[in-house]
């Protein structure tokens, strides 16, 4: 099954905390170059409330929900049945929830079905980006930070998941009576490692853990693998984040958008 050529795709992919979603126009994703990443038209976060499926419907206009071709990629169960309920009532054209076998992906897991469909679907744009001679590693900082290694020949080896920045926070406040609980939804500008109060001293713990972890999880997963991978950072991170992970590292906002425009317009089949 894949999209219409001439429909705009909705690629939805819904996370632990949020909800986004990227419109494509799918004449143009399957027109991208076998090297690059098709961009959204535009897109759109929000909370899977109430509140933040109306956002929804304000920010689609002048479209409606029945204009759109909806693609939907989950790792939570409440919110995308929520999400699709909501859908119903505008009848869309299409509405499609992916599984990891929907992917043109080869799993080299067990148990594919059991891995977020997430960073399955950031394996499958890294292997558009990646130079074929290659392997990768993906850094996903959502509400978990996933660093996630793919082989030379694109097949999707697994990884690490470790508590994301916002989880760190909250975890930190609930488990020490006198830690406040911190604004720290993603990696923004770097702070400074000495910090000189409570508040400060905490975002310095915080960042520079997160990204002290990353950086041996990379070192790591380059040394289980043949060759040099390159390293693509995706989720709630500034740019200026990506150099402080490894050398060369590309920075991808809408990764995981992206692969699901890509397999609405191409269709796939897991290995």
């Amino acid at each position: 099954m894949t999209a219409d050529k001439r429909a705009t795709i909705a690629a939805v992919d819904i996370g632990n905390s949020r909800i986004k979603v990227g419109l494509f126009a799918a004449e143009d994703v399957a027109g991208t170059a076998a090297n690059e990443l098709p961009q959204p038209l535009r897109t759109h976060s929000f909370l899977p409330d109430e509140a933040g499926l109306a956002s929804l419907g304000e920010w689609l206009v002048p479209q409606a929900t029945g204009d759109l071709s909806w693609w939907v990629a989950s790792v939570q169960r409440t919110f995308a049945t929520r999400l699709v309920d909501w859908l119903r009532t505008g009848s869309p054209r299409q509405t499609v929830l992916l599984v990891s076998g929907d992917l043109p992906l080869a799993v080299s897991l067990d148990r594919p079905d059991m891995v977020g469909i997430d960073r399955l679907l950031d394996a499958v744009a890294v292997n558009r980006l990646r130079p074929v001679d290659r392997p990768a590693i993906i850094v996903d900082l959502g509400t978990a930070i996933t660093v996630d290694l793919v082989s030379t020949n694109g097949a999707f080896l697994g990884g690490a998941i470790m508590p994301g920045i916002g989880m760190s926070a909250r975890a930190l406040h609930e488990f020490a009576d006198l830690l406040p609980l911190l604004d720290m939804v993603g990696l923004a500008e770097p702070p400074t490692a000495l910090g000189t109060d409570t508040v400060a001293a905490m975002r310095a713990g915080i960042f520079w853990g997160a990204v002290g972890g990353i950086r041996r999880l990379v070192e790591e997963l380059s040394r289980s693998v043949a060759g040099d991978p390159q390293v693509f950072l995706t989720g709630g991170a500034a740019p200026s984040v990506a150099s402080l992970i490894a050398p060369g590292t590309g920075y991808h906002p809408h990764l995981t958008l992206a692969a699901i425009a890509l397999v609405a317009t191409q269709g796939g089949g897991g290995i």
